[in-house]
């Protein structure tokens, strides 16, 4: 399942935007205040509103009015198209404010039997505050449409959260455990240096403190990726020619960095910034189970600038191996490994966000082709209104 488009619609400093036709990898830039950080949290306010409700996804972003574009009353829309079940798909989610609380005020949940442009098409999920229907059956399988009465509860809940727990809501399970899959990254260092206790952890956690038994797992049960992984830190950090997560005898485990230049191997809380975070975006980058989405902000910091052209292809693979990435960065070298079509920017005009996409325009498509890497581009001021300066 791979999300197509992306509209927000007064979402903060997103009054009105869209982001069309979006290839696996999708990289945002644009100055400080543009909406980079606020696009990436439209994707965690789904997935707080699915795995609570929409309530708890309004008051952690400090209430409706600090949550809905400036000026506007609402409501805020969220609409998403992706390929999912073999058909085209569209999400999408009104949230108004309704007798002092958030309210779902429209959701809809509707699947294509062609394209969006052909239809014709189906409400497989329709509520408004809690109340509507949704599809059992496979309406372009030939079946007898059945159509079943949602009455809930919560007129924050999005039905689609029980809806997904049941097969036979084949597209309302196939969105829910997209929305649940979403992984953005907040990967803190300090956080991957501390000793971890031991156990079994398959995936890096969104702060990364979990690093050690991650790599444990992997060492465990994927040598061949783990190998990999070393491969790739000796090619990139001078020095390193091992990493081990080292159990000690209170039942810890604790990460150790071998330097060829010396004897007894460094723990994690010794070695550099940039050591610990490579390692860490490798670890999550050769999952052997690639998150659906993956969402990871300003990955340049603290890495040697040298190494982000070809951490940019590493992104690209995760996604070649069925995760689709979004990156923002301010890195013109980060940039110089991105396909000029896998670029969006983002400008600020009059207080709120418009977003372009970099091949749109002829002038970067011409000297695109003509040699110019993508990050020079934007250094030299071509990405009109997103100045890397």
């Amino acid at each position: 399942m791979r999300i197509e488009s992306i509209f927000l619609r007064n979402y903060r400093v997103f009054r009105d935007a869209e982001l069309m036709d979006l290839p696996s990898m999708t990289t945002v830039v644009g100055a400080n205040g543009s909406g980079k950080s606020t696009l990436f949290d439209a994707m965690s306010f789904l997935k707080d509103a699915l795995t609570k409700n929409v309530a708890y996804a309004v008051a952690r972003r400090g209430g409706f009015r600090e949550l809905v574009s400036r000026g506007a009353p609402g409501p805020i829309s969220i609409i998403l198209h992706f390929c999912g079940s073999g058909f085209p798909e569209a999400y999408r989610v009104d949230i108004a404010h309704e007798n002092d609380r958030p309210v779902v005020q429209r959701e809809l949940l509707t699947v294509f039997e062609r394209s969006r442009d052909e239809g014709p098409s189906s409400h497989f999920v329709e509520v408004s505050r809690g109340k509507g229907t949704a599809i059992v059956s496979d309406v372009w399988g030939g079946e007898e449409r059945k159509d079943k009465v949602i009455d809930l509860e919560d007129p924050s809940a999005l039905a689609i959260k029980g809806l997904g727990q049941f097969k036979e809501y084949r597209a309302a399970a196939g969105l829910s455990e997209l929305l649940e899959s979403w992984h953005i990254s907040d990967f803190h260092i300090q956080d991957a240096r501390p000793s971890a206790e031991a156990g079994y952890a398959e995936h890096l956690s969104a702060r990364g403190d979990n690093l050690a038994r991650v790599a444990q797992f992997l060492y465990e049960h994927h040598r061949d990726r783990f190998d990999r992984i070393l491969e790739v830190m000796r090619a990139r950090v001078p020095g390193v020619t091992s990493v081990e997560a080292k159990p000690t005898v209170d039942g810890r485990l604790v990460l150790r960095f071998q330097d060829g230049s010396f004897k007894d191997p460094f723990i994690a809380r010794h070695v550099s910034d940039g050591t610990i975070k490579m390692f860490a975006y490798l670890i999550l980058l050769h999952d052997p189970k690639p998150h659906p989405v993956l969402a990871v902000e300003e990955p340049e910091n603290q890495l040697y600038p040298a190494l982000l052209r070809e951490l940019a292809e590493e992104f690209r693979d995760y996604a070649r191996r069925g995760g689709q990435v979004f990156v923002s960065t301010h890195s013109p070298e980060f940039l110089n490994g991105v396909n000029l079509d896998e670029i969006y920017w983002l400008v600020k005009e009059d207080g709120f966000a418009t977003v372009r996409r970099a091949s749109d325009s002829e002038l970067l498509r011409n000297l695109y082709a003509e040699g110019d890497l993508s990050g020079a581009l934007w250094k030299q001021g071509l990405f009109e209104g997103s100045d890397p300066e």
